[in-house]
């Protein structure tokens, strides 16, 4: 048998619940709701380190955070690695082809795909006027350079007057075809126009949306701007002390502390949903009129969440589902994984170290050593089975650091600055609405999943335990010295 063809939907900062057939009262997917009625839902998606540098690195290598070595944000660190998901790939006979965000350094590196088109958003570091050519955004990504051609030199995404971390939300301002929602499915598209039909292809379509700006075309703001649109969560554990401080800020962690202004970066990021959507919708036509959907695979998700105002916060980096908790789902056209169960759900905790290995498995290649992450093969055929029980998670973010332990039913968390515990029970309260960490009845518990987070830094070069204890207010660099690579 041939080996099929694999479709790689990737987004940015997309939430796990805002999403039609994850439940969410408001949003509408139709065409990823389709594919994740034909196919099996992780449920219990997380990204361990969930911004955007060390979430693709998690991606690509199929590591761990403290292995690949990044656990912030930092840019410019040059990515070095010896085994990448393209790279296998590319070995095991495929024709390997991305088409929009990579986020690595240099810009133009490929990891081991064939082709990139690169379109990675508004970066601001590759953007300053102290950037070398070859690394200016207006020279290496191919969108910006587009984009100029179709509408003079002086066009940019920045002509919204948005930003790229804001919540600021207000429609496109040219027409949609010029949108880099719409960009990233013309070119793959073009990449399926021309490929070679003796080969199997792995296509990784990495969106950029709805990661600020909240920009989508006009029609989709209209589907939301008269609807009554579910509030963020807000628990009895918060505090409003950097809402009140921040609150007056466009691209502040806590995001607004005017209401309409949270209203409209709902409507912004749901609208910049639907029309992802619907260009998804495009691609899955696309491959049915190609004949090729019957013998494609398909794997979804998003390398972190959006908080979207849940708890007085914005963005992502945080330990709450709103930023870690992420959309994952795998689907098979009917000529391809005969034994998939689709439309069901696993409960199993997964996460983005797995998407490689899982993908080197559909293509059957071996699975590198340096990879920790696990096949979700057998989960698509035995959705009931567990095969990870529990996750340690974390983000180098200044006095917000934090680590923790997720399992299918609870959360703890620990703030490596100040030392604060958090416990939630993420069986009967899903949004974190109730810290836990005081009642006597849970004190088991919690010690429990302490001592998984114990052992998990055990080693770590920051010092976070003595095997022992945790041990709050170590320097906590958002890349470890082994990232550092010549």
């Amino acid at each position: 048998m041939s080996k099929p063809n694999i479709v790689f939907i990737m987004t940015d900062q997309l939430r796990a619940d805002c999403l039609g057939y994850a439940g969410h009262p408001d949003v509408k997917t139709p065409y990823l709701d389709t594919l994740a009625a034909r196919g099996v839902v992780f449920d219990h998606a997380y990204s361990a380190c969930p911004s955007c540098i060390a979430a693709r690195a998690a991606l690509h290598t199929g590591m761990e955070q403290s292995h690949h070595g990044r656990v912030g944000y930092e840019d410019n660190i040059p990515w070095n690695y010896e085994h990448t998901m393209a790279g296998e790939l590319s070995k095991a006979g495929y024709y390997t082809q991305c088409v929009g965000k990579m986020h690595v350094h240099p810009l133009r590196n490929y990891l081991g795909f064939h082709n990139v088109e690169l379109h990675d958003g508004y970066l601001h570091c590759a953007r300053y006027g102290s950037v070398p050519y070859r690394e200016s955004q207006f020279i290496a990504d191919d969108y910006f350079h587009w984009l100029k051609q179709e509408l003079g030199t002086n066009a940019d995404v920045t002509d919204t007057g948005l930003d790229c971390n804001g919540w600021v939300a207000r429609p496109w301002m040219h027409n949609e075809k010029y949108h880099p929602t719409n960009w990233v499915t013309d070119r793959s598209l073009d990449f399926l126009r021309r490929r070679d039909p003796r080969k199997p292809f792995f296509l990784m379509a990495s969106y950029l949306r709805p990661h600020p700006p909240f920009d989508a075309p006009q029609y989709y703001f209209d589907l939301y701007s008269s609807r009554k649109l579910r509030a963020p969560f807000v628990g009895s554990w918060e505090t409003d002390e950097y809402l009140k401080a921040n609150g007056r800020i466009f691209d502040s962690k806590t995001g607004p502390s005017d209401p309409e202004l949270i209203r409209q970066a709902q409507i912004g990021y749901y609208a910049c949903i639907t029309h992802l959507d619907h260009q998804i919708g495009r691609l899955i036509m696309a491959l049915i009129e190609q004949e090729v959907y019957d013998n494609t695979v398909f794997i979804f998700t998003a390398d972190h969440g959006e908080e979207l105002c849940d708890h007085h916060m914005f963005r992502k980096s945080r330990p709450y589902e709103g930023s870690c908790h992420i959309p994952l789902f795998i689907t098979a056209g009917k000529n391809v994984l005969p034994d998939i169960k689709s439309g069901s759900s696993c409960h199993s905790i997964a996460e983005l170290r797995d998407i490689m290995p899982t993908l080197l498995d559909i293509a059957g290649a071996e699975i590198p050593s340096s990879v920790d992450g696990e096949s979700l093969l057998p989960l698509t055929e035995h959705p009931d089975l567990t095969q990870r029980t529990w996750l340690h998670g974390e983000h180098s973010y200044g006095e917000f650091s934090n680590h923790w332990i997720v399992t299918e039913k609870d959360k703890y968390i620990w703030h490596s600055q100040s030392g604060r515990e958090q416990y939630f029970d993420l069986a009967s309260d899903p949004h974190e609405l109730n810290d836990l960490i005081s009642g006597q009845e849970h004190q088991d518990r919690i010690a429990e999943l302490r001592s998984c987070l114990i052992e998990s830094l055990k080693g770590r070069p920051e010092g976070f335990t003595d095997d022992v204890r945790l041990i709050p207010g170590r320097p906590y660099p958002p890349t470890l010295p082994s990232a550092v690579l010549p």
